[in-house]
C-alpha cells in the first residue's frame, strides 16, 4: 500500500530556520503582515520575503495559493513557499493550504512555520492526502518511493501531536481506497481484492470471505449471475469492526465491487473501457472506511460488506432477457447485462439485513452514467428513504468538503421497472436513469431501515487533479462516512 506521511508537530524555534533543508513554508495573511517566524525568514533573506508580500503577484493570489522564492540567500532551504491565507485559518482553508504544501512534498523535507494558527491537524491532513502518488507499476526513477518529511513548527505542539494518530488513520483509509481503485484489473482480481481486505485483520477487523458455494446456498443468484461469465470467482467479503457496545446493532456499509466491467454480453464500446478497472469503487471506499475506523479505534459497531465479481462476455455469461431469482426471492428480468452493479448490490443489501439487522445502511456504487450526466464530477448522487439519516450524511459530507447532492426517489418511477415476465426488470430506460436504479435497490431495503444509496460514478476516479488528490482515484466518501459514524454512532 502507498505509505502515508506522518506529520510532526514541533515547538516553534526560529533559530532552526536558517539550517532547515528542503522547503520552508510561510503562511502569510492577506494584508501581508508577518509573524515572528516570517520576520526571521525575511531577515535571513535580506528582505526578499517582504518584497514578495508587497508584489502585485502576491496580491492577486487567492487564499490557499502560493508563490516561491527559489534558493533563498541566507538559508539552506532550496525554496521558501509563501502561502496566502486569511486571518482565520478555518478547517476548509487549512485543508486547502495543506494541499498546496502536499503537492510540493515529492520526496522533500518540508518545514511549515505554523505559529499559533488553528486547525493545524486539518492542514496536515490536507498535505498528507495531496502528497499521494500511485507508482506501483512504474519502473526506474519514476517508480521509486521517495521519502518525504512534514514538520509543523507551532506554539502549541502538545495540542496538535495527539491528533496525529487520528488523521493518519483517516489518511490510511483514503490511501487504501485510492490504491484499490487505481489498480489494474489483471492485478486486482476478485481473489486479490479479498486478500487485501483480509489484511485488515491486523487492525482487529473480523474478516470473512464467502465463496461461490456459500453464495449459492444463500440464494445470491443475482450476484452470481453477473460473474458467471468470468474466470475470476465471485465473492462476498464481510468485515466487522466491533468498537461499540456488545449487542448494539451495527451500521452497515455495502459496496459494489465489479473488478472489471466489460458490460458482459451487452458489451461496452471499446473507447473508455479501460476505465472500467474502477468499477469496484464502492467496494474500495467501504474497505477504506473500515481501515480508517479500525485504525483510530472507533467506538462504534460497523460492518462492511463488498460484493466482488467480474462482468465478462463468455459462453456461460448471463444474457439479456434472462430471469434470475434474488436472495430476497424476487424474480428480475435482465434487460442489459451492463447494468450489473444493482444486481450485485441487491443480494448483498438483503444479506446485510438478514444477518446483521443494521441500525442503518449505506451502499456505494459507481452505478450509472446517468448520475455523471446529472452531476458531473463534482458531486455524488445521494438517494435516501430517511430524511434525518440523509441530513446527517449531507452534513458530514459538507464538513469534509466531499461533494454530495440529494436526488429524488418516488413510487412514480417504479412504473419504468414493470416487467411482463418477472416481478420486475432491473433497468428503466434512459430517463431518470440514476433514480430508477435507486428505485430498484430500494425494493431490497426492509421497512423501517434507514438507507442511503450513493452513486459515486462521477467522483470515484477523475481525469484532473482535485483539491486533495492527483488525477485518478480520489478516495471520495472515506472522510464523509468516517465523519457520519463519528458524529452519530459513537458513544
Amino acid at each position: 500500500m502507498t505509505d502515508v506521511i506522518t506529520p510532526a508537530f514541533q515547538p516553534l524555534d526560529i533559530e532552526t530556520l536558517a539550517a532547515a533543508e528542503g522547503r520552508v513554508v510561510v503562511l502569510a495573511p492577506d494584508e501581508g503582515s508577518m509573524d515572528k517566524g516570517a520576520r526571521r525568514v525575511n531577515r535571513l533573506t535580506k528582505g526578499a520575503l517582504e518584497r514578495l508580500l508587497g508584489s502585485d503577484g502576491f496580491g492577486k493570489l487567492k487564499a490557499g495559493e502560493a508563490m516561491s522564492l527559489a534558493w533563498p540567500v541566507g538559508m539552506a532551504a532550496e525554496a521558501v513557499d509563501v502561502v496566502k491565507i486569511e486571518k482565520r485559518l478555518t478547517p476548509e482553508l487549512a485543508r486547502k493550504v495543506g494541499a498546496t504544501i502536499g503537492a510540493k512534498l515529492n520526496g522533500k523535507a518540508v518545514t511549515v512555520i505554523a505559529g499559533s494558527h488553528r486547525n493545524l491537524d486539518q492542514l496536515a491532513l490536507g498535505a498528507m492526502l495531496r502528497a499521494y502518488a500511485f507508482v506501483a507499476h512504474k519502473t526506474g526513477e519514476a517508480g521509486e518511493v521517495k521519502d518525504s518529511a512534514l514538520t509543523l513548527l507551532t506554539t502549541q505542539p502538545d495540542q496538535w501531536t495527539p491528533t496525529v494518530a487520528g488523521i493518519k488513520a483517516l489518511a490510511d483509509g483514503v490511501f487504501l481506497t485510492r490504491d484499490l481503485v487505481n489498480e489494474p484489473s489483471n492485478v486486482l482480481t476478485t481473489t486479490e481484492f479479498a486478500k487485501r481486505a483480509e489484511g485488515l485483520k491486523e487492525l482487529g477487523v473480523e474478516v470473512e470471505v464467502l465463496e461461490e458455494a456459500d453464495l449459492e446456498k444463500l440464494g445470491m443468484r443475482a450476484l452470481l449471475a453477473v460473474g458467471q461469465g468470468s474466470e475470476s470467482p465471485s465473492k462476498v467479503v464481510v468485515m466487522q469492526w466491533k468498537g461499540g457496545k456488545d449487542g448494539d446493532a451495527p451500521v452497515a456499509l455495502i459496496g459494489k465491487g465489479v473488478c472489471f466491467d466489460s458490460g458482459g454480453i451487452s458489451i461496452k464500446p471499446a473507447g473508455g473501457m479501460e476505465d472500467m478497472t474502477m468499477d469496484m469503487g464502492g467496494a474500495g471506499t467501504v474497505t477504506g472506511v473500515m481501515k480508517a475506523l479500525a485504525g483510530r479505534k472507533a467506538a462504534a459497531n460497523v460492518v462492511g460488506l463488498i460484493g466482488l465479481v467480474e462482468n465478462m462476455p463468455d459462453g456461460k455469461a448471463q444474457r439479456p432477457g434472462d430471469i434470475v431469482t434474488t436472495m430476497k426471492g424476487d424474480t428480475v428480468e435482465v434487460i442489459n447485462t451492463d447494468a450489473e452493479g444493482r444486481m450485485v448490490l441487491c443480494d448483498v443489501l438483503w444479506y446485510a439485513q438478514e444477518r446483521f439487522s443494521p441500525v442503518a445502511m449505506v451502499d456505494l456504487a459507481t452505478l450509472t452514467g446517468a448520475c455523471v450526466i446529472a452531476l458531473g464530477h463534482e458531486n455524488a448522487g445521494v438517494f435516501s428513504n430517511d430524511d434525518d439519516f440523509c441530513r446527517d450524511f449531507l452534513k458530514a459530507a459538507e464538513t469534509e468538503e466531499e461533494g454530495a447532492w440529494r436526488l429524488p426517489l418516488s413510487p412514480a418511477y417504479d412504473k419504468a421497472l414493470e416487467s411482463a415476465k418477472a416481478d420486475f426488470k432491473h433497468v428503466g430506460g434512459r430517463p431518470a436513469g440514476a433514480t430508477t436504479a435507486a428505485q430498484f435497490l430500494q425494493r431490497f431495503v426492509k421497512d423501517g431501515v434507514p438507507w442511503i444509496h450513493l452513486d459515486i460514478a462521477g467522483v470515484a476516479d477523475v481525469k484532473s487533479p482535485t483539491a486533495l488528490a492527483p488525477k485518478g482515484a480520489t478516495g471520495w466518501g472515506v472522510r464523509a462516512l468516517n465523519r457520519l459514524i463519528a458524529d452519530n454512532y459513537e458513544g
